[in-house]
């Protein structure tokens, strides 16, 4: 066998093996989203066999309905707190565990341990921290905003979901970012020590430049995370109270499951789409203007 054909047949083989992933992808998710956005244009209600096209009548009611508004308000709230918080505590976390002379390995499995239990099995857990150890410590504290649960409070509702999502969320962005603290080539922290550089400035100069990438990366996940969340405010709170935490991916939830209006869930999935698509585009844009190759 000379060298092309053996080229060609290592080809087919590498086809054949990700031909199953790329059928599940075209399945699941390609042909959902074409489907998706086409039930967006109807009256379907989820059941029925017949619908009707109606054009952008959907979309213009939900333009025109206060609750998708206060709803996307809410989401926009909770993903800001949500990037913010998982991109400093990750961060941070990143470079105290890449400092560690000993017990790094351990050290970092403890921390990625919250990322490996489901959304709702943490849900569940700190919802009876919330309502049995948070009022007890309130109490023994005598602080008056923490004598209750804050997940009934529509001031603190929404800030106690997010501490619970970047409890979890935190994990993974921190491996990520230790990934890219190590490809920093030492030789440079040592010419910035003999230069007499700061360790801020050495951390500002020689560590955020190459750090860009891993920071791209994270960035687009967690905003991803924060508009797309649904588990931990559906479980904790149900989107209340008072729709304090109503975010769109319960509007979506409810309006698909318990109001039977398909065709509308639809066409708020497909404005979130579009949403988490055009953040996603200006942070990558932005992130090409900075780094070391920026």
């Amino acid at each position: 066998m000379n060298k092309k054909m053996a080229f060609s047949f290592d080809r087919f083989t590498y086809f054949l093996f990700s031909l199953p992933a790329v059928i599940l992808y075209t399945v699941f998710f390609a042909y959902a989203v074409i489907v998706g956005i086409q039930y967006s244009f109807t009256d379907w209600n989820g059941i029925s066999k017949t619908y009707n096209y109606i054009g952008f009548d959907n979309y213009a009611s939900l333009f025109r309905n206060p609750n998708f508004w206060q709803s996307l308000e809410v989401t926009g709230k909770y993903a800001i707190m949500l990037v913010v918080g998982v991109m400093v505590l990750s961060l941070a976390l990143a470079v105290s565990l890449n400092s560690l002379k000993r017990f790094k390995t351990f050290t970092k499995s403890v921390y990625f341990l919250p990322g490996m239990i489901s959304a709702v099995t943490i849900s569940l857990i700190w919802d009876q921290m919330f309502y049995r150890i948070v009022p007890q410590i309130g109490k023994a504290l005598d602080i008056a905003m923490f004598m209750q649960s804050p997940l009934g409070n529509p001031k603190y509702a929404l800030v106690a979901i997010v501490l619970v999502n970047i409890w979890q969320a935190v994990a993974l962005p921190t491996l990520i970012f230790i990934a890219g603290l190590q490809s920093v080539p030492d030789e440079l922290y040592e010419s910035a020590r003999i230069d007499g550089a700061s360790t801020f400035k050495r951390f500002r100069f020689i560590t955020m430049p190459f750090l860009v990438p891993t920071i791209t990366v994270n960035m687009v996940l967690a905003i991803k995370a924060g508009v797309t969340s649904f588990d931990y405010a559906y479980t904790l709170t149900g989107g209340g109270p008072i729709k304090a935490s109503n975010l769109i991916g319960i509007m979506i939830y409810n309006d698909a499951f318990q109001n039977m209006k398909f065709a509308m869930a639809n066409a708020e999935s497909v404005i979130l789409f579009i949403i988490i698509a055009i953040l996603s585009f200006v942070q990558i844009w932005v992130s090409r203007r900075g780094g070391v190759n920026g």
